[in-house]
């Protein structure tokens, strides 16, 4: 970090002294070097003034909130602590932004009293960026420019290192599944168990060849004429799966490479945090899972809003990864039966989309987002009972979710 240290008066000044040197034998005036001597002399000492005794004690760096999100505001506070011999003048500083992050971090530094006086002097700048693009940005250092009170000299000093500002993906507010049982207001979803396992709740049902003599609930069979065993009726927490496909054969090699490059990754990103934030809210157990099972967070339960927070801020690096295979997710559903399976992909082939059918039985809500599909691959999916819906770079996710929430008005958007 080099800059010309003199301003244009002290660049002048000097020139000027420097000339007086050479005139000064030429016409034979003396006094010409006296002057000299003294404009050099004073662009020395202005130089001299602002180098020694002068220094920055401590930077202090602070972010509000301390993890943003993409497309907020972030309240940026410096705090530096310096001293200096003699007085400064009023200087200005320049914060240092990356790629991502966008504002206007300058403004005027107060000038300095004499440290022999006041001791060290507290300066507090404070500025307002915004969040552009997901991922862990450095900001800073600082840059202070100061000049001496004769305006001659300068100084651009850099003031601490750079502190990472962590920038999670959008998380939006999603309608309420109201059509799904057990889906509102995190109500708990009542399962029944066949095989008679647990104790929560008591029904009586008609007797079948091969249960229990034992299980013969004796007050029914008498009111209904006609042999009643009990059958136990527990209470679980509806689950919800969303699978985030991150292979890299449907994305751009930008999403390998660091977050917030690719549009389609970033906006699939927010759509997979959303949803799992939707489900959370409603009281469903949710699960967030790649493609070949890895979960991407721990098993989150229903209401775990502190959960939700923490997956957003471990989505902040998210990348795509080189391996993985769509058209083996059906076998991770083999033998289950959840709630809502949200499956969140890029460009989906007629293959894929014919892989996926098999997990339709298994889930009382299909939702299926791509960024596009070759051929009829978006066709094959709907016929396969998928709610299916394009994720477009520009779509809002709002707009997204609400043609989500009623199969009807999927199936109208996405032929």
């Amino acid at each position: 970090m080099t800059r010309w240290p003199l301003t244009a008066r002290g660049t002048g000044a000097a020139l000027l002294g420097l000339m007086c040197f050479v005139l000064a034998p030429m016409f034979s005036i003396p006094a010409l070097v006296f002057f000299g001597v003294l404009l050099v002399a004073t662009v020395v000492l202005s130089f001299a003034s602002l180098w020694l005794g002068h220094r920055a004690d401590g930077v202090q760096r602070s972010f509000a909130p301390s993890v943003a999100t993409v497309g907020g505001d972030v309240d940026v506070r410096v705090r530096v602590d310096s001293r200096s011999v003699l007085p400064t003048v009023v200087g200005t500083w320049q914060d240092r932004l990356p790629r991502g992050v966008e504002g206007e971090p300058s403004g005027v530094y107060p000038a300095l009293r004499s440290g022999l006086v006041s001791g060290s002097h507290r300066v507090d700048i404070a500025y307002r960026v915004q969040a552009r693009r997901r991922g862990v940005r450095p900001i800073g250092p600082l840059l202070v420019e100061t000049t001496d009170p004769f305006g001659l000299t300068r100084r651009l000093q850099q003031l601490g290192g750079n502190v990472p500002l962590t920038l999670a993906p959008a998380m939006v507010p999603l309608e309420v599944l109201d059509d799904l049982p057990g889906a509102a207001g995190g109500t708990l979803q009542s399962m029944t168990d066949k095989l008679g396992q647990g104790a929560d709740n008591l029904i009586p049902r008609v007797y079948a060849p091969g249960d229990s003599m034992r299980r013969i609930h004796w007050r029914a069979s008498a009111h209904r004429g006609e042999l009643m065993v009990r059958q136990e009726e527990r209470e679980s927490n509806p689950e919800a799966v969303v699978v985030f496909d991150r292979s890299l054969a449907r994305w751009t090699s930008d999403a390998l490479r660091s977050p917030g490059e690719d549009p389609g990754f970033e906006v699939a990103v927010s759509t997979v945090l959303s949803a799992a934030a939707r489900f959370v809210r409603e009281g469903y157990s949710v699960a967030v899972i790649d493609v070949d099972g890895t979960e991407l967070v721990e098993g989150i339960e229903g209401g775990d809003t502190a959960a939700i927070e923490a997956m957003a801020t471990g989505f902040a690096t998210l990348t795509a990864r080189r391996d993985g295979a769509l058209t083996e997710l059906a076998a991770l559903f083999a033998g289950s039966t959840l709630g809502p399976v949200v499956v969140v992909t890029g460009e989906v082939s007629p293959a894929d989309a014919a892989s996926l059918a098999p997990i339709v039985s298994h889930s009382s809500m299909p939702v299926l987002f791509t960024l596009t599909g070759a051929g009829d691959a978006l066709r094959v999916a709907r016929e396969g009972g998928w709610r299916v819906h394009r994720l477009e770079p520009e779509d809002e996710i709002e707009r997204l979710w609400s043609g989500v929430t009623g199969a009807e008005g999927i199936r109208s958007h996405a032929g």
